[in-house]
């Protein structure tokens, strides 16, 4: 099958020059491209064509893009979309001037929603979460990375593993899942945290892996959750087991996860709200990527992570919603980008470049998505606007019209 998407009024294809993705001041190069209409065929897109060579084109159907801004599929590189419960109440604690870790040593934030997802079955969470991947779906996003993590037992961790791997399989867009089973010690195991890194190690990361059901083992490497001598340990053990690595780093403490992250190549490093300047150079040359998550630090009242010394200092930045219960119950995409730019200081060229090509490349998935180049996947969001800079200008606002993965679309709004 061979589609032509035809005469959109700009077509934003982040190439990357070769390169899997932008750093540093390449992340100002979006390649604005107009008068010309992309060709898909079998999923991958093939060509992009003049306008006016149209009439010698050979195509099974069209697609009118006319007046419409397309680009890239979004890729959400961090979320937790795998939870049960709310955490209303703790919301109400947080306005009341109750803090994060304040929350978490009364017994409230992870362990509040483990407690939800343990009494959930595997179809009641296929029922809570599928409507969440559609709401992102109709923002234009078409890959899609969801962490376990509020299990915390050998049975419910799995049970959230194999929930994402059913919704990647029955969903129209890709889930990356992630093992996060490091997310914080459950109650059981309190006073005894070497037996559940024993658990993680020895029983929940072999299993995983045998059976396929994660890409990535992360970690949360905080004062109240594991020391980096703990996650150096755990990331040992998923490496061996052929899991690639990600890690929840210097969000409220610095205590040596960042270190750990990158002397062990993790794929990326998430949140850095406390990055101290003498790191930023850690990330100069550096090949994984720092995702930033401007939602945490929004509906925390917080830190924003140094957007603008990483890029100055030629890091590959990301961003992503971090979607999740009680730090950022944040799902909305354009938001998130609307942040970076009022808070963090980034440009709407570079924004653009850190959720699509470089969001991809936190995923190692960037030499298939992410950007709109010859051979890759056909994936694209489509946007009635007359500037791509009316997607960030517009707050907090959906004005994506057409989702389309491997040239099917998969949400069209009228």
């Amino acid at each position: 099958m061979i589609t032509l998407f035809k005469n959109p009024k700009q077509i934003i294809t982040v190439d990357g020059n070769g390169a899997d993705y932008k750093r540093g001041k390449e992340m100002n190069n979006i390649g604005v491209v107009t008068a010309h209409s992309i060709l898909v065929e079998d999923g991958k897109i093939v060509e992009l064509i003049k306008n006016e060579l149209l009439n010698k084109t050979n195509f099974d159907e069209e697609i009118d893009l006319s007046d419409k801004i397309i680009l890239p599929g979004f890729v959400e590189c961090h979320t937790h979309t795998a939870f049960a419960g709310s955490r209303a109440e703790e919301f109400k604690l947080k306005l009341q001037g109750v803090d994060y870790e304040g929350i978490a040593k009364r017994g409230g934030g992870i362990t509040n929603t483990m407690h939800a997802v343990r009494d959930s079955s595997f179809d009641e969470l296929l029922i809570i979460i599928k409507p969440r991947i559609d709401y992102f779906i109709a923002q234009g996003i078409t890959t899609l990375e969801i962490k376990s993590g509020y299990g915390l037992s050998f049975y419910d961790e799995i049970k959230l593993l194999q929930v994402i791997k059913e919704l990647n399989q029955t969903s129209n867009i890709e889930i990356i899942s992630t093992f996060l089973g490091a997310h914080t010690f459950p109650p059981e195991y309190k006073n005894d945290n070497e037996k559940y890194i024993d658990l993680i190690n020895n029983e929940l990361i072999p299993y995983i892996a045998e059976h396929k059901l994660a890409k990535f083992c992360d970690a949360f490497c905080e004062s109240t959750a594991f020391t980096a001598e703990q996650t150096e340990r755990i990331f040992n053990v998923a490496k061996k087991n052929g899991l690639k690595l990600k890690l929840h780093s210097e969000q409220f403490n610095s205590i040596g996860g960042l270190e750990v992250a990158l002397n062990m190549d993790a794929v990326s490093v998430d949140h850095l709200e406390v990055l101290k300047d003498e790191q930023i150079d850690m990330f100069f040359n550096s090949d994984t990527t720092a995702v930033l998550l401007p939602g945490v630090s929004f509906f925390l009242n917080y830190n924003y992570a140094p957007a603008r010394k990483l890029i100055d200092a030629n890091a590959i930045v990301a961003l992503a919603t971090d979607y999740n219960p009680g730090s950022s119950h944040i799902s909305n995409f354009q938001l998130i980008m609307s942040l970076a730019a009022i808070k963090m200081n980034m440009t709407i060229e570079e924004i653009i470049s850190a959720t699509t090509l470089n969001s991809a490349n936190a995923l190692d998935i960037s030499d298939e998505v992410g950007s709109i180049e010859i051979g890759k996947s056909a994936d694209f969001a489509v946007f009635d606007a007359n500037d791509y800079s009316d997607i960030v200008y517009n707050v907090g606002k959906n004005l994506n019209v057409m989702t389309i993965k491997n040239g099917k679309i998969i949400y069209n709004k009228n």
